[in-house]
C-alpha cells in the first residue's frame, strides 16, 4: 500500500491542478490551453508550477467574514447607523409629491372614462 502513495499523490495533484486550472477565467503567467498541457505532460512539475505561478490571486474585497451584507464584521454598537425613511423629512416630502402626482393621474382617468360612458349612451346600438 505504501509503494502505491507516490502515485495517488501524484494524481490527486494532477487532477485537483487540472480541475482548478479549467474552472479558472484568466489565470497567470500563460494561457489557459498552455496551463492544462503543462499539468498534464509535466504531472508533478506542472502541478507544482500551477499552484505557484498560475492561479490567479484571490483578493478579499474586504476583511470581514460575510462581505455580502453591509453591516458584516461590526458588532451591532458598532454597525453604521441608518436613518428609516419615516424619520427621513426629504423622503416623506417626495412622497407627498408623488401622492398629489398619482391623485391626479386618478382624477384624470376617471374623467376619460366617464367621457366613454357618455359616448356609449349617446351611440344608437344596432340590434344584431
Amino acid at each position: 500500500m505504501i509503494r502505491y502513495l507516490p502515485f495517488l499523490i501524484e494524481a490527486a495533484l494532477l487532477v485537483y491542478c487540472l480541475i482548478e486550472c479549467i474552472q479558472t477565467d484568466v489565470p497567470r503567467n500563460l494561457s489557459k490551453t498552455t496551463w492544462v498541457f503543462v499539468i498534464i505532460l509535466l504531472p508533478i512539475a506542472g502541478g507544482i508550477a500551477w499552484l505557484v505561478a498560475g492561479r490567479p490571486e484571490r483578493r478579499p474585497a474586504r476583511d470581514v467574514p460575510w462581505p455580502s451584507t453591509g453591516t458584516a464584521g461590526f458588532p451591532e454598537y458598532e454597525r453604521p447607523r441608518r436613518t428609516s425613511p419615516d424619520d427621513d423629512p426629504e423622503f416623506l416630502a417626495a412622497m407627498g409629491a408623488s401622492d398629489d402626482k398619482h391623485e391626479q393621474m386618478l382624477k384624470d382617468w376617471e374623467a376619460q372614462l366617464r367621457d366613454r360612458e357618455h359616448k356609449l349612451k349617446d351611440e344608437p346600438r344596432d340590434p344584431a
